[in-house]
Parts: structure tokens; C-alpha cells; sequence
């Protein structure tokens, strides 16, 4: 018990040597540093997978159910078969194509997707997304569409105005293959708030779609929302089983590669800013070995008192263990509180310096997120603690080592 008292009196005893102090000072904040931006980076990270994975499947779709040509004709059947599972909430057909958009001199490549109105809703937020009009105004035979927001402001139209659609498959004439064109009428255009979509997507009827692109009565697939998302892989491999001649992807399947790119990332950055908290902890390291040769007379009063080499090493394992205890907790208190209020310290360092942190045409969201995990928060201090424990050892051993004789030789 003793041990912890000397060695709890020692961290908070002022030293006359000001410069061990001042080591000291620097390894507990750079500790505090590395475990706040820890904290602060893998929080942001957390929130912006979180963010683009909601904003991503509130168009897409949590499992999509295709035939391996793209055309899917008893589409009614595979949704009856779909919504047996229990996990599912809604199914929606759906017909995929592109297309050139053009308004006067602007020209924009699109995705055309072709829904039904009145399904779309059970398997989509495009509904709760719409700005201007409304999703159920895409009415059969009318060739309207509904636009995205970006997508609007490129071709300049609002609601009311005229687009020409030019599809891909075109017209055999004794002129040669000219492309299909088609007039539609804008009567929404939503904000998904997901640059991709906002720029590159437009809605039009399913039946609209199956004429613009010939499919006759087929579809190009069933779209499937499930009540929890993280259960779309076992689900689809159930679907799988069920409809063994069709193609049933999930939505980790569908984007692979963005989404195995932020996992990896996301460790990298870990490893990366837990070798700063290495550096800081390991600071602790010459701040101790300075302390045991300043107090080398202490030591040879305490072995001579009595105390064992053990005890003399637990002394300065606990003023170690303290400078490691105070950083940790600072960083951890400090990464949250800033973790939690993002989405206020960003806007006001962008007003600061009169610039956009995160540009629409450059990255899929414009605002910052950030979702601290503890679990994430816990294994971060569990982590910093352990450095700053390592980093006492060798300090700690070698004060135990001192000779009683030698370090009183010339007191």
C-alpha cells in the first residue's frame, strides 16, 4: 500500500528540476492529443459511413431481385416469394436504363429509373425526399419525370418545363440507327441529399420505362426493403435458396467496393493515430528515467528503510501509470466533447476561413457526421493505458536496480 502513496505523492510533488516537469507536461498532452484525435477521426468516420449507408439505401435498395438477362417477366411471383420472409417490409418493381437528358444547349447523362408509384414508397424515402411536387404525379402515358435536384439546376427546368430523353437504343432506318428520342414533363424533382443521386437519377413510370426501352412485360428487377439492413446478406442468401434461378444481391454486394474502401480505411486511420499515441506514451519513457536518476537518493533511503526492489519499481510504475491515467482520461473527455458537437465546430471554422470543407461535386455529403461508439471510445483508452504502462517498465526496473551505496556515495 505504501508503494501507491510515495508513488501517488511523487506525481503530484512540485520537482525543482523544471525541465523533468516540463517533459513531464508534454508527454501527458501529447497523450491527451492522440487519443482526442483518435477519437475525434474514427468518430467522423463512424458518422460518415453511417450517413452515406442511410442516404445510399433510402433510393437504393436493401436487396434487388434481377433475372440474369435483365429481364424479368413474372416479376409478381419472385415479390410473393420476397415478402414470405419475415424480415421483409415492402417489395417494388422497377425498370433500370440510361439516357442522355438535354434542355436547350445543356446535355446530362442520366440513369432512368422506372418505378411504380404507389409500390416505390414501401421500398424507398423518395416519397419523404420530393422538394417540389410529388412522386405520385407520374401518372402512365403521361412521359413525366421526376428529376434530381442537381440534376435540375444542370438542365436549368423547373416544374412544368419540357426535357428530351435520348436513349441508346435506337431506330433502324434506311438512314441508319438513329436514337430514340422522348419529351417529358418535370412534375417533381426530389433532394436525396446524396450527390450521385441528386445529380445522375430520374424517375419516370414503370410503365413509361417498359416502352421507352422495350421490355414488353418484363422488368428489370424487384427491389426489396427489409425491417434491419445489417440482415440483408442472410436474407438474400435464404431469397437465394427460394429463387434459385434468379440473382439475389444484397446491398453490401451491390456496393463492394466503396464500402470494403472505408472499412480499410478505417483501420489504417487507427493504426496510424494509435502509433501517435505510441510516440506520446513512450515519451513517458525518458520523463522517468530523468525522475529515477533525480531521485536516486530517495531510492537509497527507502532500500535502506527496508523497502525491495519490487517495491521500489511499483513506486514509479504508479507515477508512470498516473501520467498515463491523466492523458488518456483529458483525450478521452476532450475527442468526445468535440465528437459530439461537429456538426457546430465545422460551420464555424468554415465561416472562419470563408470556405466549404466538403464540396457537393467532390465528396458524397456536404455536412460533417460523427457517431461516437463507445466501444471504439473504450478500446482507444484500454489501448493508451496499456502504452503508458509499457512505456513505465523499463524506467521503473532500472530504479530498482539503483545501489543503495553508490547513490548515497557523495549525498
Amino acid at each position: 500500500m505504501y508503494e501507491l502513496l510515495i508513488g501517488l505523492r511523487y506525481t503530484r510533488a512540485k520537482r525543482t528540476n523544471g525541465f523533468i516537469s516540463f517533459i513531464s507536461l508534454i508527454s501527458i498532452v501529447g497523450i491527451a492529443l492522440g487519443v482526442a484525435a483518435l477519437i475525434i477521426v474514427l468518430s467522423v468516420m463512424n458518422g460518415f459511413q453511417e450517413e452515406v449507408r442511410n442516404r445510399i439505401l433510402g433510393m437504393a435498395s436493401h436487396i434487388t431481385i434481377s433475372s440474369p438477362n435483365n429481364a424479368l417477366s413474372d416479376w409478381q411471383s419472385a415479390a410473393r416469394t420476397a415478402s414470405q420472409n419475415p424480415h421483409v417490409k415492402g417489395t417494388a418493381p422497377y425498370v433500370l436504363g440510361q439516357g442522355l437528358f438535354t434542355n436547350g444547349s445543356q446535355v446530362k447523362g442520366v440513369l432512368v429509373r422506372g418505378i411504380e408509384p404507389t409500390e416505390e414508397r414501401k421500398v424507398s424515402e423518395v416519397t419523404e425526399k420530393m422538394i417540389v411536387g410529388t412522386a405520385n404525379d407520374l401518372r402512365a402515358g403521361d412521359f413525366s419525370v421526376v428529376l434530381g435536384w442537381n440534376l435540375a439546376q444542370d438542365l436549368g427546368v423547373t416544374l412544368g418545363d419540357k426535357v428530351t430523353l435520348i436513349t441508346p437504343q435506337g431506330q433502324v432506318t434506311p438512314a441508319g440507327l438513329i436514337p430514340r428520342l422522348r419529351q417529358f414533363t418535370v412534375v417533381g424533382i426530389f433532394k436525396a441529399d446524396y450527390y450521385p443521386y441528386d445529380a445522375n437519377l430520374a424517375l419516370i413510370h414503370l410503365s413509361d420505362a417498359q416502352k421507352l426501352y422495350r421490355t414488353g412485360d418484363a422488368i428489370t428487377g424487384v427491389r426489396v426493403k427489409l425491417d434491419n439492413l445489417f440482415q440483408a446478406r442472410q436474407v438474400a442468401r435464404e431469397m437465394n435458396r427460394d429463387l434459385p434461378e434468379l440473382i439475389v444481391a444484397d446491398w453490401s454486394q451491390e456496393n463492394p467496393t466503396y464500402f470494403r474502401a472505408v472499412e480499410i480505411e478505417k483501420r489504417m486511420m487507427f493504426i496510424i493515430l494509435t502509433l501517435i499515441v505510441a510516440v506520446a506514451a513512450f515519451n513517458l519513457v525518458s520523463t522517468l528515467v530523468m525522475v529515477v536518476t533525480d531521485k536516486q537518493a530517495d531510492i537509497a533511503i527507502l532500500r535502506t528503510l527496508g523497502a525491495s526492489p519490487a517495491s521500489i519499481m511499483k513506486i514509479f510504475l504508479v507515477q508512470g501509470a498516473m501520467s498515463g491515467v491523466i492523458g488518456t482520461v483529458s483525450g478521452v473527455v476532450g475527442g468526445v466533447l468535440v465528437a459530439l458537437n461537429i456538426s457546430t465546430i465545422v460551420p464555424f471554422i468554415e465561416r472562419v476561413i470563408g470556405s466549404q470543407i466538403l464540396s457537393a461535386d467532390v465528396y458524397l455529403i456536404t455536412e460533417l457526421p460523427s457517431k461516437v461508439i463507445p466501444s471504439d471510445v473504450a478500446s482507444i483508452g484500454g489501448i493508451s493505458l496499456l502504452l503508458a504502462l509499457l512505456a513505465t517498465l523499463y524506467p521503473s526496473w532500472r530504479a530498482s536496480r539503483v545501489n543503495p551505496a553508490e547513490a548515497l556515495r557523495y549525498e
